[in-house]
């Protein structure tokens, strides 16, 4: 059952769809004190686990941290960090032995998650302002729960499928020239592919809607490389590049589709480009306006984007440049005390100029600094800053509507609301080669699949930082599994694609898994997709009695028929598992034979070599594949055949790939 109670004045996010009367009074849960903004407390005992928040840090039962739902452009995902480039302020709080629930507290701004953090055994969500919608959720268990949430905030995204194909992506693909390389040398290696990634450097001066003059036609390019059975994605970034003759910002000025300073001149901040306009994406016609901008590249052929640095990232503004600079005047010239020349030499003055420069980025006061027009009232932006990204998304996936009629695009995002998984999926950011965040990755994957988001994977191999050829062996195991499935790698870094290594046979073949698994994989995500289930599960959501399931995060569930175990440390050749019933492990071997083996429940060391790919299928289920295919749509689905149990059988969802889902 869900029940809608208001607070204050909320904001409309449209995250949730469907229709709810509101309830009067407060939830049976905790209490709630909107004296001195919004305050929701409750008592924790010692075997409570709360789950959600999406893209979050740490584990996915998140309790004995703090969380804060404020999207941040942030590549430095330590343990320490409360914010990330989601706000997906959902919470399943799971009372053994005692009614389970789950909150959505559908505000728009910074709002804090105090889960076991201040007191071990006490839950807090605080947000400045008293003006937000909390739905509360009861149901039989856990996954009922989120269930009944999906269907609430409405059917997520759908891609096409080609989309769950592998992906090559580099910060640093400049020219014509290196996506044909990237694209040509998979192919001469034999290494599936269906993606090459094109991020910032093919536009001209990176400016929006554009491409640079190494492709002198541009559409004629996108053939070829369709020929080749290549899809061309390329990205788009939230500034619109303030230049004369650049006619996207000459018709964004001239329609006052921008983003406004409180005098109402449009706001200017730098990143890539340099100095840009923000499209004011809570206001419908500036989305509309701005989502039809990606006709331009349709037209041309592409059938896919990511939408990057859409939190939006803000490199400095004007304001906060010129602030500094009278900072460092000041500093130069006269001192705290008049003494210039003593103070220049005081380190405590030093931390202070360093960190009023690293201030520059992200600002909160840059976020205050502008506005929105919605509805024809002015809402600065900091009060709905959360928004941004989902809005941004949501204008790209309404005008594919108008311009791609009945056909999927493929499309993701950094930044994101509850609500956008409806336009699109996302790709958890900037992360870094470091065994910790393939473990990150694993565990945000089923906080993310509760909010909605089910087309989601993370830079395999790290996008920050040098990989090493076993980190990408083994991250490319656990991306065998991910919906997306996108090798990407920074500008600077160590080049990771996957022929740059020594081991080719065996990356050959930890991809080639993914195509021989992709008619499993695709049907368990239409199924989740179409009936609001997850595509992962904790295995606490299935084994629901089970004591040594609640404490495993390090496994999922995948479907209904298997379950995964990564490898995810440094040197290991295997690692422990735990069954919490019979299950039949698999692992493909890289001569394109199968190992399989009964297991009984209880704990296990399975042997992982590095050119193998491991799964488990729980008991009297199967799964089929097919033999391993260069791309998509070359997969023979005469090729299938079943794995599993003996008798067993599976219902196959099957469909073009292409068309819209209704």
């Amino acid at each position: 059952m869900v029940r809608k109670y208001v607070f204050g004045c909320p904001f409309e996010t449209e995250a949730v769809t469907e229709a709810i009367t509101p309830e009067t009074g407060t939830p049976e849960y905790g209490t709630i004190l909107t004296e001195k903004g919004f305050l929701f407390t409750l008592a924790l005992e010692g075997q409570d686990a709360v789950y959600g928040l999406g893209e979050a840090n740490r584990g996915i039962n998140k309790r004995g941290y703090v969380y804060v739902s404020n999207c941040t452009d942030d590549p430095e995902h330590t343990e320490n960090k409360v914010s990330l480039y989601g706000a997906h302020n959902f919470i399943i709080v799971d009372r053994k032995g005692k009614d389970t629930f789950g909150m959505f507290f559908d505000y728009p701004s910074s709002i804090r998650f105090d889960i076991g953090y201040t007191k071990s055994e006490e839950l807090t969500v605080s947000c400045e302002e008293a003006d937000l919608y909390l739905y509360v959720i009861t149901g039989e268990n856990a996954y009922d729960i989120v269930k009944q949430f999906r269907r609430i905030i409405g059917r997520s995204y759908i891609p096409p499928k080609y989309a769950f194909g592998f992906g090559q992506s580099r910060w640093g693909y400049r020219n014509a020239e290196d996506f044909r390389h990237v694209a040509e040398e998979y192919r001469k290696h034999n290494i599936p592919i269906d993606m090459v990634y094109m991020d910032i450097d093919y536009m001209q001066d990176y400016k929006d809607f554009t491409v640079n003059q190494s492709f002198p036609d541009f559409k004629a390019f996108v053939d070829e490389m369709k020929e080749k059975k290549i899809h061309l994605i390329p990205i788009i970034d939230a500034g619109v590049k303030i230049e004369e003759g650049y006619d996207v910002y000459e018709e964004g000025v001239r329609e006052n589709m921008f983003c406004k300073r409180e005098d109402g001149t449009d706001f200017a901040a730098a990143v890539w480009p340099g100095l840009t306009h923000f499209p004011d994406m809570l206001n419908p016609e500036a989305r509309r306006w701005f989502g039809r901008k990606y006709k331009i590249l349709t037209d041309a052929g592409i059938d896919g984007f990511w939408n990057d640095m859409n939190e939006p990232a803000i490199f400095f503004s004007e304001e906060g440049m010129e602030e500094v600079k009278q900072f460092l005047k000041g500093y130069l010239e006269e001192g705290q005390d008049g003494n210039a020349e003593q103070e220049k030499g005081n380190p405590f003055q030093a931390f202070k100029l360093r960190g009023k420069i690293n201030s520059l980025a992200n600002s909160p006061e840059d976020y205050r600094r502008f506005y929105h027009n919605v509805n024809g009232k002015k809402v600065r932006h900091d009060k709905v800053h959360n928004l941004f990204g989902y809005n941004m998304t949501r204008a790209a996936g309404e005008a594919f509507g108008e311009i791609t009629p009945g056909k999927r695009i493929l499309m993701f995002s950094r930044s994101s609301y509850i609500g956008m998984h409806r336009y699109g999926g996302v790709w958890m950011g900037d992360n870094k080669s470091w065994w910790s965040h393939l473990l990150l990755n694993l565990k945000m994957l089923p906080s993310l699949n509760m909010c909605g988001f089910l087309y989601t994977g993370a830079d395999l191999g790290g996008f920050g930082a040098d990989t090493t050829e076993d980190l990408l062996l083994r991250w490319l195991a656990l991306g065998v599994f991910t919906p997306l499935m996108r090798n990407h790698a920074a500008l600077g870094t160590r080049e990771q694609e996957c022929y740059q290594f020594g081991r080719t046979n065996d990356f050959r073949h930890v991809i080639g898994v993914r195509y021989r698994l992709l008619p499993y994989l695709y049907s368990e995500f239409m199924k989740a997709a179409l009936h609001d289930g997850m595509y992962f599960r904790p295995l606490a959501f299935d084994y629901t009695d089970d004591d040594m399931a609640r404490e495993v995060e390090d496994q999922l569930l995948l479907g209904n028929e298997i379950m995964i175990a990564p490898v995810y440390t440094q040197n290991a050749g295997g690692r422990y598992v735990y069954l919490p019933e019979e299950m039949m492990f698999v692992k493909f071997l890289p001569d394109g034979t199968l190992h399989k083996e009964v297991l009984e429940k209880g704990h296990h060391y399975v042997k992982v070599a590095l050119n193998e790919v491991p799964l488990f299928i729980r008991k009297g289920k199967a799964i089929p594949v097919v033999d391993a295919a260069q791309c998509v749509d070359e997969i023979n689905m005469e090729t299938k055949q079943m794995l599993g149990y003996e008798g067993a059988e599976y219902d196959l969802y099957e469909d073009d790939g292409v068309s819209t889902v209704e």
